[in-house]
């Protein structure tokens, strides 16, 4: 082996020539200087291994520097001194830099194989990635997400004055991220120890009763939005249950016969099957959005696909114009929070307003307490709807509706 016994210098790799062959200025322990006939320069390391002699390139001049070389060169020998192929772990990490999860194809498994399994609202988890994550971060590397990069992306949307969804992108990715470390793609979460760039507003709006019957017939005469989202909103405040519960309501979860609405496991929040009295009220709601879907198993379908309309488009619909006349604005969970502080303010005890917004119940009481409240439940959902009859001027007169909807 002809390994020079000489340090290589700066000024004598600066001043090596191409030549009509490729030559190799060598300098100590096997690390040399390969010089193309074109003048391009590459560190080499020259060593045995199993008894062959074997290359390994460390890098190009200039890009490379001579120190960096020289501590490549330390590391591969003592890569080498515990008996292993130095060349060869080089090959497996550079295969494992190219084969390492782009952030785009990280975000689809993690949709895929996380939020859509356990997640109703995993469309929005989606429409967060796809604004602001993916032009930014796609294309590069998992693992090479920073926490500086995280907060940058974060102070640029709160720059834009989009505080709030700096929060809910940091959850997000947050969550994304941690299954990354969870299935091994990346060591340590880059949002470890971020904090909320924005300081939260927790919603408190409750609808007044005015506002209850101005939003109640503003909503018969908003004419861009569709019967079956007005129906849903008008649903969800008269039963008291969450928005992805309302739009995705199926027929055969109605119990005519008894006016309950069972809300299966898989579609409940806490996992937990929730039975919810329908009043007369409500029946009607169901009476109006019978006639408009015909035979589909939906009580509230797409009209693009064949499922259900999303929480999202409930979303949409509210914002498009058409309910400015209101002079107030709303979300449509204000809807389930005004049902709820109505009926605490009529007298129903919370424990009760509890059980019909099915809140998960923690401590030792909850675990021994099986009652139902089905009588509570039904009373206060009755006397509810009462309630809202008198507050948007509806007649007491209740045709036959549960025969109508069979």
């Amino acid at each position: 082996m002809k390994n020079g016994k000489k340090k290589l210098t700066d000024f004598q790799i600066k001043n090596l020539k191409g030549k009509d062959k490729r030559y190799t200025e060598w300098g100590e322990r096997g690390l040399g200087v390969r010089v193309t006939p074109n003048g391009v320069k590459t560190f080499i390391f020259k060593y045995r291994f199993d008894g062959k002699v074997r290359w390994m390139t460390l890098g190009t001049y200039p890009e490379l520097t001579l120190a960096d070389a020289h501590e490549a060169h330390a590391e591969a020998w003592k890569v080498l001194r515990q008996g292993i192929n130095p060349g060869a772990k080089a090959i497996n990490e550079r295969k494992e830099e190219r084969d390492a999860p782009t952030v785009a194809a990280l975000t689809d498994e993690y949709l895929e194989k996380w939020a859509k399994p356990r997640k109703r609202s995993w469309r929005e988890d989606a429409r967060i990635l796809q604004k602001d994550v993916l032009p930014a971060w796609g294309h590069r590397k998992a693992k090479d997400i920073t926490r500086r990069n995280v907060i940058g992306l974060l102070d640029d949307i709160v720059d834009r004055g989009a505080g709030i969804m700096a929060n809910r992108t940091l959850a997000t990715i947050r969550k994304m991220f941690n299954f990354a470390v969870s299935r091994d793609i990346i060591a340590v979460s880059p949002c470890l120890a971020v904090h909320s760039p924005a300081p939260e507003r927790q919603r408190d709006r409750v609808l007044t009763v005015d506002e209850i019957r101005a939003l109640w017939h503003a909503l018969e005469g908003a004419k861009m939005m569709s019967e079956g989202t007005k129906l849903a909103l008008k649903l969800q405040l008269v039963t008291g249950q969450r928005k992805a519960e309302i739009v995705s309501a199926a027929w055969d979860e109605i119990d005519l016969s008894d006016s309950w609405w069972t809300i299966p496991p898989e579609k409940a929040k806490n996992k937990m099957a929730h039975r919810v009295p329908l009043s007369t009220l409500a029946l009607e709601l169901l009476q109006a959005a019978k006639n408009i879907t015909g035979n589909s198993p939906w009580i509230f379908p797409s009209p693009q696909t064949d499922s259900h309309i999303t929480p999202e488009a409930i979303d949409h619909a509210v914002r498009r114009p058409g309910l400015e006349a209101l002079g107030f604005s709303f979300v449509p969970h204000d809807l389930r929070r005004t049902a709820a502080s109505h009926m605490t303010g009529m007298g129903i005890s919370r424990l009760v307003v509890s059980k019909i917004l099915n809140h998960v119940e923690r401590g030792i009481t909850a675990v021994y307490d099986r009652h139902s409240y089905d009588p509570e439940k039904r009373a206060a959902l009755d006397a509810w709807g009462r309630k809202l009859r008198e507050i948007i001027g509806a007649s007491e007169e209740i045709t036959n509706v549960i025969s109508l909807i069979r």
